[in-house]
Protein backbone atom coordinates (compact mmCIF):
# COMPACT_ATOMS: atom_id res chain seq x y z
CA UNK A 1 0.00 0.00 0.00
CA UNK A 2 0.88 3.44 -0.63
CA UNK A 3 0.06 5.62 2.35
CA UNK A 4 0.21 9.35 3.37
CA UNK A 5 -0.19 10.39 7.45
CA UNK A 6 -0.75 13.91 8.30
CA UNK A 7 0.70 14.00 11.84
CA UNK A 8 2.64 15.23 14.75
CA UNK A 9 6.05 13.95 13.77
CA UNK A 10 7.42 14.14 16.77
CA UNK A 11 4.72 12.23 18.69
CA UNK A 12 5.55 8.61 20.00
CA UNK A 13 2.31 7.69 18.92
CA UNK A 14 2.92 8.42 15.64
CA UNK A 15 6.04 7.09 15.51
CA UNK A 16 4.47 3.97 16.51
CA UNK A 17 1.97 4.01 13.73
CA UNK A 18 4.84 5.19 11.07
CA UNK A 19 6.71 1.97 11.75
CA UNK A 20 4.31 -0.59 11.61
CA UNK A 21 3.79 -0.17 7.84
CA UNK A 22 7.58 0.52 7.24
CA UNK A 23 8.14 -2.48 8.89
CA UNK A 24 5.63 -4.59 6.58
CA UNK A 25 7.61 -3.01 3.60
CA UNK A 26 4.59 -0.53 2.34
CA UNK A 27 5.38 2.79 0.70
CA UNK A 28 4.71 5.08 3.51
CA UNK A 29 4.97 9.30 3.18
CA UNK A 30 4.89 11.50 6.42
CA UNK A 31 3.46 15.03 6.15
CA UNK A 32 4.80 16.53 10.10
CA UNK A 33 2.37 19.46 11.07
CA UNK A 34 5.51 20.00 13.44
CA UNK A 35 9.13 20.73 12.30
CA UNK A 36 10.78 17.54 13.26
CA UNK A 37 13.47 15.35 12.11
CA UNK A 38 12.88 12.42 9.62
CA UNK A 39 12.34 8.61 10.77
CA UNK A 40 14.31 6.19 8.86
CA UNK A 41 12.33 3.65 6.22
CA UNK A 42 10.13 7.05 4.69
CA UNK A 43 9.78 7.17 0.99
CA UNK A 44 8.75 11.21 1.12
CA UNK A 45 8.74 13.61 4.42
CA UNK A 46 7.63 17.25 4.18
CA UNK A 47 6.17 19.64 6.80
CA UNK A 48 2.94 21.41 6.38
CA UNK A 49 2.35 23.72 9.77
CA UNK A 50 -0.86 24.56 10.94
CA UNK A 51 -2.38 26.76 13.44
CA UNK A 52 0.97 28.13 14.21
CA UNK A 53 2.31 24.74 15.18
CA UNK A 54 5.51 26.41 13.52
CA UNK A 55 6.15 28.65 16.67
CA UNK A 56 8.76 28.10 19.12
CA UNK A 57 7.59 26.42 22.55
CA UNK A 58 7.02 28.84 25.32
CA UNK A 59 9.31 28.52 28.42
CA UNK A 60 7.81 28.69 31.65
CA UNK A 61 9.87 29.82 34.55
CA UNK A 62 9.24 30.71 38.18
CA UNK A 63 9.92 33.98 40.83
CA UNK A 64 11.00 32.26 43.48
CA UNK A 65 11.06 35.25 45.86
CA UNK A 66 7.61 36.86 45.10
CA UNK A 67 6.10 33.33 44.32
CA UNK A 68 4.60 34.25 40.55
CA UNK A 69 4.61 31.61 37.82
CA UNK A 70 5.68 33.40 34.50
CA UNK A 71 5.07 31.43 31.59
CA UNK A 72 2.25 28.91 32.27
CA UNK A 73 -0.54 32.16 31.71
CA UNK A 74 1.33 32.66 28.40
CA UNK A 75 0.68 28.65 27.88
CA UNK A 76 -2.41 29.04 28.22
CA UNK A 77 -2.92 31.85 26.33
CA UNK A 78 -1.31 30.18 23.41
CA UNK A 79 -4.10 27.09 23.64
CA UNK A 80 -7.32 29.96 23.39
CA UNK A 81 -5.06 31.28 20.69
CA UNK A 82 -4.60 28.30 18.33
CA UNK A 83 -8.25 27.10 19.17
CA UNK A 84 -9.74 30.40 18.04
CA UNK A 85 -7.36 31.91 15.59
CA UNK A 86 -5.63 28.57 14.35
CA UNK A 87 -9.05 27.16 11.93
CA UNK A 88 -8.05 30.45 10.10
CA UNK A 89 -4.73 28.89 9.13
CA UNK A 90 -6.29 25.73 7.95
CA UNK A 91 -7.00 27.37 4.23
CA UNK A 92 -3.30 27.77 3.58
CA UNK A 93 -1.55 24.40 5.12
CA UNK A 94 -4.54 22.56 3.13
CA UNK A 95 -3.17 23.83 -0.61
CA UNK A 96 0.43 22.73 0.82
CA UNK A 97 -1.24 19.19 1.77
CA UNK A 98 -3.14 18.78 -1.02
CA UNK A 99 -0.02 19.66 -3.46
CA UNK A 100 1.56 16.87 -1.85
CA UNK A 101 -0.86 14.05 -1.66
CA UNK A 102 -1.67 14.97 -5.60
CA UNK A 103 2.46 14.36 -5.84
CA UNK A 104 2.30 10.81 -4.17
CA UNK A 105 -1.11 9.58 -5.42
CA UNK A 106 -1.19 7.37 -1.95
CA UNK A 107 -4.27 4.63 -1.87
CA UNK A 108 -5.05 6.42 1.62
CA UNK A 109 -4.33 9.62 3.52
CA UNK A 110 -4.30 8.83 7.44
CA UNK A 111 -4.63 12.44 9.65
CA UNK A 112 -4.16 11.41 12.70
CA UNK A 113 -5.95 13.44 15.03
CA UNK A 114 -8.43 16.02 14.05
CA UNK A 115 -7.37 19.31 15.28
CA UNK A 116 -5.71 20.44 13.23
CA UNK A 117 -4.60 17.62 10.68
CA UNK A 118 -8.06 16.31 10.32
CA UNK A 119 -9.34 19.52 9.73
CA UNK A 120 -6.52 20.20 7.41
CA UNK A 121 -7.29 17.38 5.33
CA UNK A 122 -10.83 17.76 5.21
CA UNK A 123 -10.42 21.48 3.95
CA UNK A 124 -8.02 19.94 1.06
CA UNK A 125 -10.79 18.32 -0.17
CA UNK A 126 -8.79 15.41 -1.15
CA UNK A 127 -9.69 13.00 -3.24
CA UNK A 128 -8.23 10.24 -2.52
CA UNK A 129 -9.51 7.92 0.90
CA UNK A 130 -9.61 9.72 4.20
CA UNK A 131 -8.88 8.39 7.62
CA UNK A 132 -9.12 10.27 10.71
CA UNK A 133 -8.29 9.38 13.88
CA UNK A 134 -9.96 10.59 17.21
CA UNK A 135 -8.09 11.23 20.38
CA UNK A 136 -9.13 11.60 23.55
CA UNK A 137 -10.15 15.06 23.61
CA UNK A 138 -10.70 15.97 20.31
CA UNK A 139 -14.82 15.92 21.39
CA UNK A 140 -15.03 16.70 24.89
CA UNK A 141 -12.17 18.98 25.20
CA UNK A 142 -11.81 20.89 21.70
CA UNK A 143 -14.65 20.64 19.47
CA UNK A 144 -16.55 23.31 21.15
CA UNK A 145 -13.87 25.09 22.75
CA UNK A 146 -14.98 28.08 20.05
CA UNK A 147 -17.19 28.56 16.77
CA UNK A 148 -15.27 27.89 14.37
CA UNK A 149 -13.37 24.59 16.02
CA UNK A 150 -17.16 23.25 16.03
CA UNK A 151 -17.80 23.85 12.02
CA UNK A 152 -14.39 21.92 11.44
CA UNK A 153 -14.63 19.69 13.78
CA UNK A 154 -18.36 18.64 11.87
CA UNK A 155 -16.31 19.39 8.70
CA UNK A 156 -13.67 16.54 9.54
CA UNK A 157 -15.39 14.37 10.96
CA UNK A 158 -18.22 14.36 7.45
CA UNK A 159 -15.54 14.47 5.12
CA UNK A 160 -13.70 11.21 6.05
CA UNK A 161 -14.55 7.79 4.27
CA UNK A 162 -13.50 6.27 8.21
CA UNK A 163 -12.58 7.52 11.57
CA UNK A 164 -10.40 5.29 14.02
CA UNK A 165 -11.09 5.81 17.69
CA UNK A 166 -9.31 5.18 20.92
CA UNK A 167 -12.93 4.32 22.68
CA UNK A 168 -16.27 2.87 21.88
CA UNK A 169 -17.48 6.90 23.29
CA UNK A 170 -16.09 8.37 20.35
CA UNK A 171 -17.67 6.32 17.83
CA UNK A 172 -20.67 7.63 19.56
CA UNK A 173 -20.18 10.75 19.87
CA UNK A 174 -19.33 11.10 15.93
CA UNK A 175 -22.44 10.01 14.89
CA UNK A 176 -23.36 13.21 16.48
CA UNK A 177 -21.02 15.36 14.59
CA UNK A 178 -21.84 13.69 11.01
CA UNK A 179 -20.34 10.89 10.43
CA UNK A 180 -22.82 8.73 8.53
CA UNK A 181 -24.02 5.18 9.25
CA UNK A 182 -22.35 2.52 7.50
CA UNK A 183 -19.21 4.37 7.15
CA UNK A 184 -16.26 2.10 8.77
CA UNK A 185 -14.85 2.61 12.47
CA UNK A 186 -11.85 0.97 13.74
CA UNK A 187 -11.41 0.78 17.51
CA UNK A 188 -8.25 0.19 18.71
CA UNK A 189 -5.61 1.98 21.43
CA UNK A 190 -4.20 5.35 19.55
CA UNK A 191 -0.53 4.56 19.63
CA UNK A 192 -2.00 1.14 17.63
CA UNK A 193 -1.26 -0.79 20.85
CA UNK A 194 1.15 -1.98 23.27
CA UNK A 195 4.16 -3.50 22.73
CA UNK A 196 3.68 -6.47 25.36
CA UNK A 197 8.01 -7.27 25.15
CA UNK A 198 8.42 -3.80 26.31
CA UNK A 199 5.58 -3.26 28.66
CA UNK A 200 4.97 -6.59 30.69
CA UNK A 201 4.48 -8.00 34.21
CA UNK A 202 6.68 -7.83 36.61
CA UNK A 203 9.06 -11.08 37.68
CA UNK A 204 7.41 -10.27 41.38
CA UNK A 205 4.99 -8.48 42.30
CA UNK A 206 5.96 -4.71 43.68
CA UNK A 207 5.36 -5.19 47.90
CA UNK A 208 6.52 -1.42 48.37
CA UNK A 209 4.01 1.43 48.74
CA UNK A 210 4.87 3.43 45.41
CA UNK A 211 2.67 5.71 43.04
CA UNK A 212 3.21 6.91 39.98
CA UNK A 213 1.23 9.64 38.26
CA UNK A 214 2.63 9.34 34.16
CA UNK A 215 0.74 11.49 32.83
CA UNK A 216 2.91 14.88 33.30
CA UNK A 217 1.10 18.51 33.42
CA UNK A 218 -2.19 18.75 31.22
CA UNK A 219 -4.64 20.92 31.55
CA UNK A 220 -7.69 18.25 31.68
CA UNK A 221 -5.65 16.27 34.55
CA UNK A 222 -5.81 17.41 38.58
CA UNK A 223 -2.54 17.43 39.62
CA UNK A 224 -3.78 19.65 42.18
CA UNK A 225 -6.16 16.94 43.70
CA UNK A 226 -2.95 14.70 43.37
CA UNK A 227 -0.51 16.31 45.18
CA UNK A 228 -3.48 17.35 47.98
CA UNK A 229 -3.83 13.20 48.11
CA UNK A 230 0.02 12.87 48.81
CA UNK A 231 0.05 13.84 53.20
CA UNK A 232 -3.37 12.41 53.58
CA UNK A 233 -1.46 8.95 51.78
CA UNK A 234 1.24 9.67 54.42
CA UNK A 235 -0.83 10.09 57.42
CA UNK A 236 -1.47 6.39 57.13
CA UNK A 237 1.69 5.15 54.80
CA UNK A 238 4.67 7.62 56.02
CA UNK A 239 7.09 5.22 53.91
CA UNK A 240 4.84 5.91 50.46
CA UNK A 241 6.49 7.48 47.64
CA UNK A 242 5.30 9.08 44.84
CA UNK A 243 6.95 9.12 41.01
CA UNK A 244 5.73 11.74 39.01
CA UNK A 245 6.59 11.28 35.09
CA UNK A 246 8.15 14.03 33.33
CA UNK A 247 7.60 16.71 35.98
CA UNK A 248 11.65 17.67 37.29
CA UNK A 249 11.83 21.13 36.74
CA UNK A 250 8.88 22.29 36.44
CA UNK A 251 7.66 25.32 38.70
CA UNK A 252 4.28 24.24 39.45
CA UNK A 253 5.13 20.63 40.75
CA UNK A 254 7.89 22.20 43.06
CA UNK A 255 5.87 24.73 44.01
CA UNK A 256 3.60 22.09 44.95
CA UNK A 257 5.99 20.18 46.83
CA UNK A 258 7.65 23.16 48.95
CA UNK A 259 4.13 24.33 50.27
CA UNK A 260 2.58 20.90 51.14
CA UNK A 261 6.20 19.58 52.69
CA UNK A 262 6.46 16.55 51.24
CA UNK A 263 9.64 16.39 48.50
CA UNK A 264 10.31 13.25 51.51
CA UNK A 265 8.36 11.65 49.45
CA UNK A 266 7.91 12.90 46.57
CA UNK A 267 10.38 11.96 43.23
CA UNK A 268 10.21 14.98 40.13
CA UNK A 269 11.39 12.40 37.37
CA UNK A 270 12.62 13.78 33.81
CA UNK A 271 11.48 12.83 30.75
CA UNK A 272 12.56 8.85 29.96
CA UNK A 273 12.82 7.30 26.37
CA UNK A 274 9.13 5.52 25.37
CA UNK A 275 11.13 2.26 25.44
CA UNK A 276 12.43 2.21 29.22
CA UNK A 277 9.12 3.69 30.28
CA UNK A 278 7.95 -0.48 31.46
CA UNK A 279 10.84 -0.86 33.83
CA UNK A 280 9.84 2.44 35.68
CA UNK A 281 5.85 1.19 35.40
CA UNK A 282 7.01 -2.46 37.31
CA UNK A 283 8.47 -0.26 39.85
CA UNK A 284 5.04 0.92 41.28
CA UNK A 285 2.43 -0.72 42.91
CA UNK A 286 -0.19 2.07 41.90
CA UNK A 287 -0.45 4.07 39.05
CA UNK A 288 -2.80 7.33 39.79
CA UNK A 289 -4.55 8.90 36.54
CA UNK A 290 -6.93 12.04 37.83
CA UNK A 291 -8.42 13.16 34.28
CA UNK A 292 -11.45 14.88 33.66
CA UNK A 293 -11.08 14.36 29.71
CA UNK A 294 -9.87 11.47 28.52
CA UNK A 295 -9.98 8.89 26.01
CA UNK A 296 -7.85 5.72 26.42
CA UNK A 297 -4.70 6.97 27.38
CA UNK A 298 -1.86 4.77 26.29
CA UNK A 299 -0.16 5.51 29.58
CA UNK A 300 -3.13 3.98 31.60
CA UNK A 301 -3.16 0.75 29.23
CA UNK A 302 0.91 0.22 29.86
CA UNK A 303 0.73 0.13 33.42
CA UNK A 304 -1.96 -1.80 33.63
CA UNK A 305 0.40 -4.05 31.40
CA UNK A 306 2.92 -3.89 33.80
CA UNK A 307 0.97 -5.06 36.48
CA UNK A 308 0.32 -1.25 38.66
CA UNK A 309 -3.23 -1.28 39.94
CA UNK A 310 -5.19 1.92 38.34
CA UNK A 311 -6.80 4.47 39.97
CA UNK A 312 -8.36 6.79 37.13
CA UNK A 313 -10.63 9.89 37.05
CA UNK A 314 -14.51 9.32 36.29
CA UNK A 315 -14.81 9.41 32.47
CA UNK A 316 -16.76 7.29 30.66
CA UNK A 317 -14.35 6.20 28.04
CA UNK A 318 -12.31 5.28 31.43
CA UNK A 319 -14.98 2.59 32.14
CA UNK A 320 -14.94 0.81 29.37
CA UNK A 321 -11.52 -0.59 30.70
CA UNK A 322 -11.67 -0.32 34.16
CA UNK A 323 -14.51 -2.03 36.40
CA UNK A 324 -14.24 -0.43 39.70
CA UNK A 325 -13.10 -2.93 42.37
CA UNK A 326 -12.36 -6.05 39.41
CA UNK A 327 -9.42 -4.33 38.02
CA UNK A 328 -9.22 -1.36 39.23
CA UNK A 329 -10.91 2.05 41.12
CA UNK A 330 -12.43 4.80 39.61
CA UNK A 331 -12.51 8.52 41.37
CA UNK A 332 -13.77 11.53 41.45
CA UNK A 333 -10.54 13.50 39.92
CA UNK A 334 -11.56 16.50 41.92
CA UNK A 335 -11.43 15.02 45.21
CA UNK A 336 -8.00 15.03 47.11
CA UNK A 337 -9.65 12.97 49.92
CA UNK A 338 -11.54 10.09 47.63
CA UNK A 339 -8.20 9.86 45.61
CA UNK A 340 -6.24 9.11 48.83
CA UNK A 341 -8.66 6.96 50.32
CA UNK A 342 -8.34 4.93 46.80
CA UNK A 343 -4.35 4.70 46.61
CA UNK A 344 -4.63 3.65 50.44
CA UNK A 345 -7.20 1.28 49.86
CA UNK A 346 -4.86 -0.41 46.65
CA UNK A 347 -1.60 -0.18 49.00
CA UNK A 348 -2.78 -2.03 52.20
CA UNK A 349 -5.25 -4.55 49.64
CA UNK A 350 -2.52 -7.12 48.70
CA UNK A 351 -4.96 -9.79 46.90
CA UNK A 352 -7.08 -6.59 45.31
CA UNK A 353 -3.76 -5.91 43.39
CA UNK A 354 -2.67 -9.12 42.57
CA UNK A 355 -6.30 -10.57 41.09
CA UNK A 356 -6.02 -7.15 39.32
CA UNK A 357 -2.52 -7.61 37.57
CA UNK A 358 -3.72 -10.88 36.25
CA UNK A 359 -7.18 -9.71 35.19
CA UNK A 360 -5.31 -6.08 33.17
CA UNK A 361 -2.34 -8.53 31.46
CA UNK A 362 -5.33 -10.77 29.70
CA UNK A 363 -7.19 -7.61 29.25
CA UNK A 364 -4.40 -5.85 27.50
CA UNK A 365 -3.10 -9.48 25.64
CA UNK A 366 -6.97 -9.97 24.22
CA UNK A 367 -7.75 -6.24 23.49
CA UNK A 368 -4.62 -3.97 23.03
CA UNK A 369 -1.91 -5.88 21.98
CA UNK A 370 0.12 -4.34 19.06
CA UNK A 371 0.40 -6.88 16.96
CA UNK A 372 -2.88 -8.12 16.85
CA UNK A 373 -4.48 -4.37 16.97
CA UNK A 374 -2.28 -3.85 13.74
CA UNK A 375 -3.05 -6.51 11.90
CA UNK A 376 -6.68 -5.09 12.63
CA UNK A 377 -5.72 -1.69 11.76
CA UNK A 378 -4.42 -3.53 7.67
CA UNK A 379 -7.89 -5.18 7.37
CA UNK A 380 -9.47 -1.57 8.01
CA UNK A 381 -7.62 0.30 5.27
CA UNK A 382 -7.64 -2.41 3.06
CA UNK A 383 -11.60 -1.93 3.41
CA UNK A 384 -11.27 1.99 3.25
CA UNK A 385 -9.42 1.66 -0.14
CA UNK A 386 -11.91 -0.54 -1.85
CA UNK A 387 -14.98 1.39 -0.96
Amino acid sequence: MRLLFYADGRSPIAVNWLRYWIQRGDEVHLVSSFPCETLPGLSSFSIVPVAFSEAKPVSVSVDRRRGFLWGAGTLRLRLIIRQWLGPLTLQKSARGLGEIVRRVQPHLVHALRIPYEGMTAAAAGLDVPLVISIWGNDFTLHARSSPLMAYWTRRAVISCQALHTDCRRDLRIARQWGFREGKPGLVIPGNGGIDTQAFHLPEKPVDAPVVINPRGFRSYVRNDSFFEAIPLVLKDQPAARFLCSSMAGDPKAEAWVRKLDIGHAVDLLAPRPHDEMGELFRSAAVMVSPSTHDGTPNTLLECMACGCFPIVGDVESLREWITPGFNGLIVDAGDPQALADAILNALENNNLRAQAARKNSRIIAERADYSICMAQAEAFYRQVIKM
